[in-house]
């Protein structure tokens, strides 16, 4: 799997403190909590979903506003910027998001080089009202 910074990169440095706790072990760390992983997840099945189906693309100011939502709550957590800014370079995070992005597409009926897979895909979560499907658009 290429790993290219993606669209939605905003999400990702909004959740950047799911990697880290604090030294003193108060804190569980964000990437054990259901909502950031799922927000992280479903901005990667956006964004390869846009990559991959011409006739979506993405809803860049929902992809804003909930990057913009996800610092905040990494925030309110306790995480700071530098735990944020850390998290980006962290490859294995990355890699982990990926994996579960790509896991859910598959259970979905994605195929690799199948564009009709991920339009059918994009499609559902567009009408589902997804938290994927708030993040692209049919153009």
């Amino acid at each position: 799997m290429t790993l290219r910074p993606p669209l939605f990169a905003g999400m990702a440095l909004a959740a950047a403190a799911t990697a880290f706790a604090p030294a003193a072990g108060a804190r569980e760390p964000l990437a054990a909590e259901a909502h950031v992983n799922q927000q992280l997840v479903a901005a990667r099945v956006a964004d390869r979903i846009r990559r991959e189906c011409p006739s979506i693309s993405a809803n860049m100011l929902r992809a804003f506003a909930a990057a913009q939502a996800l610092k905040a709550y990494a925030q309110r957590k306790g995480y700071s910027e530098a735990e944020i800014d850390g998290f980006l370079k962290d490859r294995s995070q990355r890699e982990r998001i990926y994996a579960e992005a790509e896991a859910y597409m598959a259970a979905r009926g994605v195929r690799p080089g199948d564009v009709q897979s991920y339009c059918a895909l994009g499609q559902a979560e567009i009408e589902a009202r997804s938290v994927a499907g708030s993040l692209i658009r049919r153009k």
